[in-house]
């Protein structure tokens, strides 16, 4: 297996984070053969998501592991154990907020009222397909950071037209996230009333302007392509 299929799979599996996330998420806007990679292998895995029971491990269990991952490493692999370690960690992290997520379920909300969508802990992303070619714009929002990485490296410009980004919310309609510069990768800082907007489900659109944006006081563009966050 080769680096690149390595990264594709860990991806499907949602197991990246940092640098390796954002060069994923790069390649899977700018690289169709990685795109594709990246589903073959979450079509591989889906099986194993249908099967699996909504039981989080006991801490025993996470104890016996991390002893074992303790003990010194008997071959020269000891570098993918160190990488192991920390997946671990991860792994007891998600099957947490998997836990509380079931409890909040269980839950009903008061006749006449609606429960705000709970803030995010975890990254959220979307790839935004665009029309009918492989390219897709790939957007990942870190909440401890208030930002999104916005990956358009596999765009370009055509001088005529810029392309706008969008925040659906239910109260206030769409919301411009700034427009995407193509063939880069950018961070943007998400404003604070904005971020209460941002949760798994949260829909996005990208919509074609003059160069510059949107004019103000004016309708937005035609959408030429919408995605919606999902939780990593």
């Amino acid at each position: 297996m080769t680096d690149k299929d390595r990264l594709a799979a860990e991806h499907a599996l949602r197991l990246l984070e940092g640098e390796e996330l954002i060069t994923a998420r790069g390649l899977m806007a700018s690289d169709p053969a990685f795109a594709a990679a990246v589903a073959d292998w979450e079509e591989k895995l889906a099986p194993l998501y249908d099967g699996a029971s909504g039981t989080v491990p006991p801490p025993a269990v996470w104890a016996r592991i991390e002893a074992e991952l303790a003990r010194p490493a008997r071959s020269a692999a000891s570098a993918n154990v160190v990488a192991l370690q920390r997946r671990v960690r991860r792994w007891q992290i998600a099957s947490v907020l998997s836990a509380a997520a079931a409890v909040a379920l269980a839950f009903f909300a008061f006749p006449g009222t609606k429960p705000a969508p709970a803030e995010p802990t975890a990254p959220l992303m979307a790839n935004i397909p665009i029309a009918d070619t492989p390219l897709r714009l790939a957007v990942t929002y870190l909440p401890e950071r208030s930002e999104m990485l916005v990956s358009a490296s596999g765009l370009t410009a055509d001088g005529v037209h810029d392309h706008e980004l969008w925040l659906v919310t239910p109260d206030d309609g769409a919301k411009s996230l700034g427009v995407v510069v193509p063939g880069e990768q950018r961070r943007v800082a998400v404003d604070a009333a904005l971020t209460r907007h941002i949760n798994d489900g949260a829909q996005m659109v990208l919509t074609r302007e003059p160069l510059g944006g949107a004019p103000k006081g004016q309708d937005a563009g035609p959408v030429v392509a919408q995605g919606t966050f999902v939780q990593i």
